[in-house]
């Protein structure tokens, strides 16, 4: 059996954090996964691959879904699983076409909440335009599982031409946010710890192919597309400096925050840009496209708050610096922690 001695500053064993998104979710990966499992593909560490089909390319990819609750305001399990498989496809410049589901099942779980999934399911996929061509089932004892994980793969169709790549970032880049951000993470916890507000907390959750197909007119003016799921805009970022050695200036005040969301991350003690979405992008364009690339997304119904939050850098490579709203400077880190456990 082949094997490695792991790194002195590796835990002894898997932590809640280590599925956050944040440097531990980095670690696992750097020091567990790619030693063993590293190709010339997987270690792009893109949200899907890129690969050679015949004559074409495709992405592929593949994600679980563990949330609690498995319905929130804006969404359930069902719909999460398949429009963030879609989302991936998109990241990677790829047209979402064929998804695959697994369930694993409690035993005991109503029938009725697995067709409402199932029904869900149905109905994001239609909106997507996609098809679960396949899938399989495992039901395990009681107390083996909270209700029920769903894991899905999904295979997309990448046109000529098309180059989407967190490695292509490049100084002057344009840093687009397609919206408001922390609405999914903050509407789960708004749920989880009973929180009331004036206005609902609904989760943003949605498939953004979409829109991303729109961009991708832009040709090789769009360098880099990416949802800021777990760990938020910030771990995003954080990893996209990395995978391109550039720095990523950013101005707090540009970033767009619901009032009501902001106020539940004070209560809850959250900082907005680690926290999860799941129907927002962020997309590195080129400087002189960049006011009709926003232009365009403004007009599309999920990205009409889209607003630039920032550009690249050829200083502080591997770095995020944000501007405050005082003034002042501050690097943006990756989360350290678990912040929000189960929120996709």
């Amino acid at each position: 059996m082949i094997s490695c001695p792991l790194p002195f500053n590796s835990y002894p064993s898997v932590q809640l954090a280590h599925g956050g998104g944040g440097k531990l979710s980095q670690q696992l990966v750097q020091d567990i996964f790619l030693p063993f499992l590293g190709n010339e593909y997987l270690s792009q560490l893109h949200d899907g691959a890129i690969v050679p089909f015949g004559n074409e390319r495709i992405a592929f990819t593949t994600d679980s879904y563990v949330i609690n609750p498995i319905f929130f305001p804006g969404g359930d399990i069902g719909a999460l699983a398949v429009n963030g498989t879609v989302n991936d496809l998109a990241m990677c410049g790829a047209t979402p076409r064929f998804l695959s589901a697994g369930f694993i099942i409690e035993e005991g779980f109503p029938m009725e909440d697995l067709q409402r999934i199932a029904a869900s399911m149905q109905e994001a996929a239609a909106l997507a335009r996609v098809v679960v061509v396949t899938g399989d089932t495992k039901v395990v004892d009681r107390g083996k599982a909270d209700k029920i994980f769903i894991t899905t793969a999904g295979i997309g169709e990448i046109a000529d031409g098309v180059s989407i790549s967190p490695m292509l970032a490049s100084p002057g880049d344009v840093i687009i946010l397609s919206g408001r951000i922390a609405q999914h993470g903050i509407a789960i916890m708004s749920v989880r710890e009973g929180l009331r507000f004036e206005t609902d907390i609904v989760s943003d959750c949605a498939a953004l192919n979409g829109l991303t197909s729109e961009l991708l007119a832009f040709g090789e003016s769009i360098h880099v597309l990416r949802d800021p799921t777990r760990g938020g805009i910030a771990s995003a970022l954080n990893e996209i400096a990395a995978a391109a050695q550039v720095g990523i200036w950013i101005e707090e005040e540009a970033i767009p925050v619901a009032d009501e969301v902001r106020g539940a991350c004070e209560i809850l003690g959250f900082d907005p840009l680690y926290v999860a979405n799941e129907g927002k992008l962020i997309a590195f364009v080129a400087p002189d496209d960049a006011a009709a690339i926003l232009e365009v997304m403004q007009q599309h119904p999920l990205g009409k708050d889209a607003v630039a939050i920032g550009q690249v850098v050829a200083d502080h490579a591997g770095t995020v610096i944000m501007k405050s709203r005082v003034g002042g400077k501050r690097v943006v880190d990756m989360l350290s922690g678990e912040q929000l456990p189960r929120i996709c």
